[in-house]
């Protein structure tokens, strides 16, 4: 009998420790000095958070991805390609040609080329820089198009362009429309086969 009893205090000791055991898998909850960390720490002691910073590009030759992507590795950011939904081709291109794709949709201010994707997550940049080729002393059109795709009111938007020859020209004027309430800065021109050093001293010259 009283091996009995013996078992049934143990059986019961068991059951009661059972019960205690957290329903989540055994984790428990952190204590006060694992909580999380407060919104803004990850900037350092003086809770100042880094803006995050996008270089965003067309390029129908390849002279603004091969700056883009120096831009980028200079200044630690993410990288996005803006890729038509139909490809430019070489005929596309021919600027001698009145009747060519690049050359038509220059000439119509309306013109809004559609772009292949969008990017996710725009909302959370501060500072987008903007490449593209000048194209007839603008930017093309598929940048007003990547520019009425996102809201961007309360960003800073960097432009940057390669060229044959021209600066420019009146490219801030043919965007600003396109992207109402954004701090727009004025740009640079870069010649084609720029050096690596060329646009890591222009974005370390901008304080951004």
């Amino acid at each position: 009998m009283k091996r009995v009893r013996l078992l049934a205090a143990v059986l019961a000791l068991c059951c009661l420790a059972g019960c205690g055991a957290p329903a989540d898998g055994g984790q428990t909850a952190p204590s006060p000095s694992q909580s999380a960390p407060t919104e803004g720490s990850e900037g350092g002691e003086s809770g100042e958070v880094p803006p995050r910073v996008l270089v965003a590009y067309f390029s129908a030759t390849g002279n603004t991805e091969t700056l883009a992507r120096y831009a980028a590795q200079t200044l630690g950011a993410d990288l996005y390609k803006i890729e038509p939904e139909i490809p430019y081709t070489a005929g596309d291109l021919n600027c001698s040609d009145d009747g060519s794709r690049a050359t038509v949709e220059m000439g119509d201010a309306a013109a809004r080329p559609a772009i292949a994707a969008q990017l996710k997550g725009m909302e959370g940049y501060d500072v987008i820089y903007l490449g593209f080729p000048i194209w007839w002393y603008l930017a093309p059109t598929i940048i007003n198009t990547f520019l009425e795709s996102y809201d961007f009111s309360g960003k800073v938007i960097v432009p940057f362009a390669t060229s044959g020859g021209s600066g420019m020209g009146r490219t801030n004027q043919g965007l600003q429309a396109s992207c109402s309430g954004a701090d727009l800065r004025a740009g640079r021109c870069f010649r084609a086969g720029a050096s690596r050093a060329e646009p890591k001293a222009w974005a370390d010259g901008l304080g951004l």
